[in-house]
């Protein structure tokens, strides 16, 4: 845990490593989806579980950034900080799902035909808003067409504004109520679908707000009560515990086994992650990957989307298959790099000058 001179707060960079981590196997897990469409038989069946970690780990990481300091700098800068933080990438996200909605090689003529550019155009000034606009053909009734993980970040932002208007005033005791009242909720979803892989759809759209509501309070409810495990255990623990989660074989129907790893794993992983300390190469690892985390996750579906109608058009034998897959994963991390260096850090940078927006030396969320 390294600790700045400015503000005399560790930073967190195994928790950084971790949302690496789970940003990348977001991308392994949306390819699979495709490659084998039945959860039960991917390597990665609960690979989609990776968008409750991150919830969690957004709520301890706004705890941890604002908390102490939120009533200091006022809600408008809290909304702008967050802002910064989080928009150009939906802007760029919004921008590289259109062109690659429209011009993918192996649908885009038929799905363009069919939406007409009235539709296109509304959805793409939505997807540039973060509105949901669940009306093109070919994604599956999804709220976000062009760029589908946005569902996560409309959640994000949403919970954000809960946070600064409701729980940075609320005590630890009703806290840890409204979080029994959430685990309460999501447990329902869950039963009511099989599974939490739901929010992301027109159909399953309110079942999103129980997963962000739970998750954020759990991550929150961490920091506040300081639940942190420091044992100076090895990065190697919290990893093989997360990856573990998203190996865990998928069966129809298993929404306990879910419930028990969103309300007690990931809680668990996230205090020993920040009880973590890493150095050396495994630091390097952990800070790059954190900073790649996010442009990661938002620039990589639409390369998914063309690589499965890619499937669906040539019908690939096996090994080409998995040779384009290997590819396509490795052009989505050279991708998210590529957006990391050159547009969203320069981005961020010049809005935080522009508009005094005060950095925060925090783990990313």
């Amino acid at each position: 845990m390294q600790h700045n001179s400015t503000r005399s707060r560790p930073h967190f960079e195994a928790l950084d490593g971790l949302r690496g981590i789970a940003a990348l196997s977001i991308v392994v897990f949306h390819l699979y989806e495709f490659i084998t469409p039945d959860y039960t038989k991917s390597p990665i069946g609960h690979g989609y579980l990776a968008v409750d970690f991150f919830f969690c780990l957004s709520g301890f990481v706004i705890g941890y950034a604002y908390d102490e300091r939120a009533r200091e700098i006022g809600t408008w800068q809290f909304f702008r900080n967050r802002l910064i933080r989080l928009h150009p990438m939906v802007i760029w996200g919004s921008v590289i799902g259109l062109l690659g909605y429209v011009l993918d090689p192996f649908n885009g003529a038929a799905m363009v035909a069919q939406a007409g550019w009235g539709k296109l155009l509304s959805g793409f000034v939505c997807s540039l808003l973060l509105l949901p606009y669940p009306f093109l053909p070919g994604r599956f009734n999804g709220l976000f067409p062009y760029n589908t993980p946005a569902w996560s970040l409309f959640m994000e932002y949403l919970i954000n504004v809960f946070y600064v208007l409701v729980l940075l005033r609320m005590s630890r005791k009703w806290l840890l109520v409204l979080l029994g009242i959430s685990a309460a909720w999501l447990a329902a979803v869950a039963h009511h679908r099989g599974w939490i892989i739901t929010g992301w759809d027109a159909p399953t759209f309110l079942d999103g707000f129980a997963r962000v509501m739970f998750s954020f309070m759990a991550g929150l409810t961490v920091y506040r009560f300081g639940f942190v495990i420091r044992r100076q255990l090895h990065f190697v623990v919290p990893v093989t515990l997360l990856i573990g989660v998203f190996l865990f074989p998928h069966y129809n129907k298993d929404w306990i086994t879910e419930m028990l790893i969103v309300i007690f794993v990931f809680p668990f992983i996230l205090a020993v992650g920040a009880g973590t300390e890493v150095h050396g190469a495994v630091r390097k690892f952990c800070v790059f990957t954190g900073r790649l985390s996010y442009p990661l996750y938002m620039t990589h579906i639409w390369a998914i989307w063309t690589f499965g109608n890619y499937l669906g058009k040539m019908k690939p034998a096996p090994q080409t298959m998995y040779l384009v897959a290997t590819a396509v994963f490795a052009g989505c991390v050279l991708l998210g790099y590529l957006v990391l260096r050159f547009y969203d850090e320069p981005v961020r940078a010049w809005l935080s000058k522009k508009r005094s927006a005060t950095p925060v030396t925090v783990p990313r969320s």
